[in-house]
């Protein structure tokens, strides 16, 4: 099996990722029209595995990493907790069967494992409830100093990603720390969290954010409009040079793909045409395949600013992303069981998308192959 190389000239070399771990239930509605305040609808119970956002991302940067807990140059630690349920049992060893060094995430018996009930409609999009009460909600700030040596010994050299289902203020207080160890910076919010994190100055310590349309659109106070795309990305990039001129922006937009945008210069790219299962859990396939990518030296975007096209070669982290976001959609689990680079180069072959030359030179085989 081959994953992307890590070794001495890749910038990055550990991931310590904060958010929440856990698992739920997944329903499908009868009906495209949104859920009423005070409605009730039948529904079908799915069978289909459901994942917290933090596991999800992490979940494709060691897969793509080919990360393990020891003999691996790439190295994958969650903080958070769990429950002392079979539910946080059953996350726990998943991630460690990928490779993920799951000895930062503590099981408590005063909480239960983070819970979702995430509904679908026939259309393919959908959301979720998610219990605040959970043994996540519990991570606090004496957690996050109990992961500073960590952070301060891998330095810039450490991915620390900060992602929801986690409080908004312990986020904060974990990037404060890796913005002092010189880490790479990387979150995502949901919309209600953008206003109170640009107050707190939480984008002012991000190196990227990844978002959709509407987190996008609450951040810079603009509207995503398909008729009108090119539009609200340069608001986007006119936002960024007068608030964030060194942060990058990752935005998804649903079947049409996602755009990548700096002060200087943005791309577009267009998803692959799939017959969906599910949306569920793509953003976060976005971001885990964007991170891999960069933590094996894969620019960001292409040298040129976008205009749109469809790529027939995957040479940057957003191109990955949006390949293996779009590969997820394919799946009902929020976690695509067989997401791996193998499975990728097939997927883009097939779509016209085939890795570029100097993506192929980055693969090497698995340590355990």
């Amino acid at each position: 099996m081959r994953v992307l190389r890590i070794d001495q000239s890749s910038p990055y070399h550990q991931l310590i990722g904060v958010g929440g771990i856990g698992t739920g239930i997944f329903f499908d509605l009868e009906g495209n029209d949104t859920l009423g305040r005070n409605e009730s609808r039948p529904a079908q119970l799915l069978d289909v595995r459901d994942y917290c956002k933090l596991h999800i991302v992490v979940h494709y940067v060691a897969n793509l990493l080919g990360a393990r807990v020891s003999g691996s140059p790439f190295h994958v630690l969650p903080l958070g907790r769990v429950g002392e349920d079979a539910s946080g049992r059953q996350v726990v060893r998943e991630m460690t069967e990928v490779g993920i060094d799951t000895r930062l995430v503590q099981a408590t018996s005063q909480r239960p494992t983070l819970f979702s009930v995430c509904f679908q409609y026939p259309d393919g999009a959908g959301g979720n409830i998610t219990t605040n009460n959970s043994a996540a909600s519990a991570l606090c700030n004496s957690d996050i100093d109990g992961v500073a040596d960590l952070l301060r010994s891998g330095g810039k050299q450490v991915i620390a990603l900060a992602v929801p289902e986690v409080a908004l203020d312990v986020r904060q207080h974990f990037l404060q720390l890796a913005t002092q160890t010189g880490a790479f910076r990387v979150a995502s919010f949901v919309q209600a969290e953008i206003g109170p994190a640009r107050q707190a100055g939480t984008f002012e310590m991000l190196d990227l954010v990844s978002l959709n349309e509407a987190e996008a659109g609450e951040l810079i106070g603009y509207s995503f409009s398909s008729a009108a795309a090119n539009a609200f990305v340069l608001r986007c990039q006119a936002f960024l040079r007068s608030s964030y001129p060194n942060l990058r922006m990752v935005v998804s937009v649903g079947k049409d793909g996602a755009y990548g945008v700096t002060s200087d210069s943005w791309n577009c790219c267009p998803a692959p045409d799939v017959e969906v299962a599910s949306t569920a859990g793509a953003g976060d396939a976005l971001l885990g395949g964007t991170l891999a990518a960069l933590a094996a030296g894969i620019p960001f975007l292409r040298g040129e600013s976008s205009k749109e096209w469809t790529p027939a070669r995957i040479e940057t982290a957003l191109e990955l992303g949006v390949l293996l976001a779009s590969y997820k959609c394919m799946s009902p689990h929020t976690i695509h069981p067989s997401a791996w680079i193998e499975t990728l180069i097939r997927f883009g072959r097939d779509h016209g998308r085939a890795f570029s030359p100097q993506l192929q030179e980055l693969l090497t085989s698995s340590v355990l192959a």
